[in-house]
C-alpha cells in the first residue's frame, strides 16, 4: 500500500455534481415555449426546496408542451436529475436519454454526463462507454475531458491499460493560455491526474506519476495531488537508498566498491524507515536483518548499533551498566518490524492486569495467607500468555538461582505445581 492509502479512485468528477439547477443558469428568456420555460423555473424552485415529486410533474408538463429545443432539453435534464434524486433510476435515465437526443449544445452534454455516471454506478459499463463516446461528439473542451476520463476508466476495467492511458492523456490536455477554463474542466483534469498518478505509482512508474501530477497542479492547488507528489519523491528516495543498502558491492566504471560502514548503516536505517512509511513493515524488517547479517563485520556492527540506538541501557544499583537484558531481542524485533507500539500495548496491558490482581486484596484488607498467595500466583502467571512471558520467567529463575546457589523453583514454575 501507499502513503495515500484510502478509498478507491472516484468514478468521475463530482464538483459540480449534476443537478436540476446549474450554477450558470441565469437562464435567459427563450422566445419560443415561454410557458414551458416558466414551468422549468417553477420546477427548479420546487426542486431546490425539496419538493421533488411536484418538481418532476412540472418538468414533465414542460416537456409535454412541445417547446423550443433548448427549453425541451432543459426540462428533460431537470426531470432526469429530479427523478434520480427521487430514486427512480429508470425514469431518470429515460429522461436523460431524451435530453441527449435533442442535441442541444448546452443541455445534451450535461444529460449525457449525468446518464453515463448513473450507468457506471449501476455497473452498466458497456452502455456507459457508449454514452461517453457520444459525449465526445457533442463537443466542448470540458465535456471532451469528462468523456475521455470516463473512457479511461472503462478501458481500465476491461484491462486495456494502454488504451486507458491514451484516454487519460487526452483528458489531461489543457487549453491554450488565452482560452478560459471552466470549473468542470479544471476539476476533471485534477481528478483524472489523481486517478492516473495513483495507478502509475502502483505500477512502479513514479516518474510518469510525477509528470501527471504536475499537469493536475497546473490548473490549481490541491492537497491530494500534493500528497501524491510527495509519494513520488518517496519512491525516488527508496530507489536511491536501496541502491546502497540492498546491492552489497556496486559496480562503477567496471570496478566494484562497497560503501563505508557509516554510509551503509545510514542507508539501511533510512530505507527501512521509508519502507515502513510506505506501509511495508515486513520488507523493512528484511532490510534490517540483511544489514545485520552483512558479510562485512563493520557494516553489520554499524547497522546493529543504529537499530538499537533508541534502546535505554539498564544500570544496576551500583551505577554500572548491566549485561544485555533478556528483553533486548524483543525490542530489536519490535524496532525492525515497526511493531514497538504493539509491544508497548502488551506491556501496559500485562502491567494493568497484574496491578489489578495485587491491588484488590490490598484494598479489601485481605489477611489470609492462602488468598494473598493465590493473588500473587495469578499475577505472576499473567505474562506467561505472551510470547516473551517464558523468557521473563526463565530470567527470574536464573537470577534467583545465582543468589541462592541452586535452582529452588519447582519444575514448570509458575504455571506448574
Amino acid at each position: 500500500m501507499t502513503p495515500t492509502s484510502g478509498p478507491p479512485a472516484r468514478s468521475g468528477p463530482v464538483d459540480p455534481p449534476p443537478q436540476a439547477t446549474d450554477p450558470e443558469d441565469t437562464e435567459e428568456t427563450v422566445a419560443h415555449g415561454g410557458d414551458a420555460a416558466g414551468l422549468c423555473e417553477q420546477a427548479r424552485d420546487l426542486a431546490e426546496s425539496g419538493h421533488l415529486q411536484r418538481a418532476a410533474k412540472l418538468y414533465r408538463k414542460a416537456v409535454d408542451a412541445d417547446p423550443h429545443t433548448r427549453v425541451r432539453a432543459r426540462a428533460l435534464m431537470g426531470l432526469a436529475v429530479v427523478q434520480d434524486q427521487r430514486g427512480d433510476l429508470a425514469a431518470a435515465r429515460e429522461a436523460a436519454r431524451e435530453a441527449v437526443a435533442t442535441g442541444d449544445p448546452r443541455y445534451a452534454p450535461r444529460a449525457a454526463y449525468h446518464l453515463a455516471l448513473s450507468l457506471e454506478q449501476e455497473d452498466a459499463h458497456g452502455e456507459a462507454a457508449r454514452v461517453w463516446r457520444h459525449l465526445l461528439e457533442l463537443g466542448g473542451p470540458a465535456y471532451t475531458a469528462v468523456a475521455r476520463y470516463g473512457l479511461a476508466r472503462e478501458a481500465e476495467l476491461r484491462g486495456e491499460h494502454t488504451e486507458a492511458e491514451e484516454h487519460w492523456e487526452a483528458a489531461l490536455e489543457l487549453p491554450s493560455e488565452d482560452e478560459p477554463m471552466s470549473r468542470l474542466h479544471a476539476t476533471t483534469v485534477q481528478d483524472a491526474a489523481r486517478d492516473l498518478a495513483e495507478r502509475l505509482l502502483e505500477r512502479g512508474r513514479p516518474e510518469a506519476a510525477a509528470e501527471t501530477l504536475e499537469r493536475g497542479l497546473a490548473v490549481g492547488d490541491d492537497p491530494g495531488l500534493r500528497l501524491l507528489r510527495a509519494a513520488t519523491h518517496l519512491e525516488h528516495a527508496i530507489a536511491d537508498v536501496a541502491a546502497i543498502a540492498d546491492s552489497g558491492a556496486l559496480e562503477t566504471d567496471g570496478a566494484s566498491w562497497r560503501p563505508r560502514p557509516g554510509t551503509a548503516g545510514a542507508a539501511v536505517e533510512l530505507l527501512a524507515g521509508l519502507l515502513t512509511l510506505r506501509g511495508e513493515p515486513d520488507e523493512a524488517a528484511r532490510v534490517w536483518r540483511s544489514g545485520i547479517d552483512d558479510d562485512d563485520a563493520d557494516i553489520a556492527e554499524e547497522v546493529r548499533w543504529r537499530l538499537r540506538r533508541p534502546f535505554a541501557r539498564p544500570w544496576d544499583e551500583h551505577g554500572e551498566e548491566m549485561p544485555e537484558p533478556w528483553w533486548e531481542g524483543y525490542l530489536e524485533e519490535a524496532v525492525a518490524t515497526a511493531s514497538a507500539p504493539a509491544l508497548a500495548g502488551e506491556l501496559f496491558a500485562v502491567l494493568t492486569r497484574m496491578h489489578g490482581l495485587l491491588a484488590v486484596p490490598v484494598v479489601e484488607g485481605e489477611s489470609r495467607p492462602a488468598a494473598l498467595r493465590g493473588a500473587m500466583e495469578q499475577a505472576l502467571r499473567t505474562p506467561g500468555e505472551l510470547v516473551w512471558g517464558a523468557d521473563l520467567h526463565t530470567d527470574f529463575r536464573r537470577r534467583l538461582s545465582e543468589v541462592m546457589g541452586e535452582d529452588v523453583l519447582p519444575e514448570g514454575w509458575p504455571d506448574g505445581p
